[in-house]
């Protein structure tokens, strides 16, 4: 799993000695398990420069996962209905822990604006507007949340004052809003979903900024609130 997750953080394919040396594996450990993955489909070899890079077998296990993953498939038409209703992107993410927050699902209007955002992406836990709830409601102590904060990047990074704030407020609003901070121009609105009293997954809706305004984010920010909620009872029920 190391291997392949590192694989998956590369932007170019990587060989024996530097994936060994990453992971402080002995290389001729490493080269085993990087030829059972080859045979199994989870990653590809280039003959020629001996570099290894993910392939569609990691896509066909990601795929079977989401088929069977509760969350993915009870939060899809809520997805599909705020796309719909609000001319943006939805998205699914799974929210646990202070590492990282993935998409799990998503769901994209006809006329969207196009984020370079699918099934599987990756971001840091604490950033934008999730990270907002995962901050409110996810259990963790503000000391390691703050270490955690200098290290995020945003493009008009809030003071952490400022962000303690809005951390605080969306423990009182039960949503959370980033209006350009994260990317500029854009607005992400999400809620926790909640399972045994902490956030477990989001549900988000990314727009510009000016059209989701107009639409009202107190409004926007209730609707997404009431759909996690129910999400969340649902979950619970299963």
């Amino acid at each position: 799993m190391a291997i392949l997750r590192m694989l998956s953080r590369s932007e170019t394919p990587l060989g024996v000695q530097a994936i060994a040396r990453a992971l402080g594996i002995v290389p001729s450990t490493c080269l085993h398990i990087l030829r059972a993955l080859v045979a199994e489909e989870m990653l590809m070899v280039d003959p020629a420069t001996k570099r290894y890079a993910l392939a569609s077998g990691v896509v066909a296990l990601a795929r079977g996962m989401l088929r069977n993953d509760p969350f993915s498939n009870l939060a899809q038409p809520v997805l599909d209905r705020l796309a719909a209703e609000y001319g943006t992107t939805a998205i699914g993410v799974e929210a646990a822990g202070l590492d990282h927050i993935v998409v799990l699902a998503i769901a994209r209007p006809s006329q969207a604006l196009r984020l370079q955002v699918d099934v599987g992406s990756r971001y840091p836990a604490l950033i934008s507007a999730t990270g907002r709830c995962v901050a409110a409601f996810g259990g963790h102590s503000w000391l390691e949340m703050e270490r955690r904060f200098h290290t995020l990047r945003w493009e008009d990074p809030p003071s952490l004052d400022q962000w303690r704030a809005d951390v605080h407020a969306t423990q009182q609003s039960g949503y959370a809003v980033d209006e350009g901070r994260y990317i500029a121009g854009v607005t992400v609105i999400a809620a926790p979903v909640m399972l045994r009293g902490r956030v477990s997954h989001s549900i988000v809706v990314v727009g510009v900024s000016e059209q989701l305004r107009r639409q009202g984010l107190t409004d926007i920010g209730t609707v997404l609130r009431r759909e996690a909620a129910d999400l969340s009872q649902r979950l619970q029920d299963l």
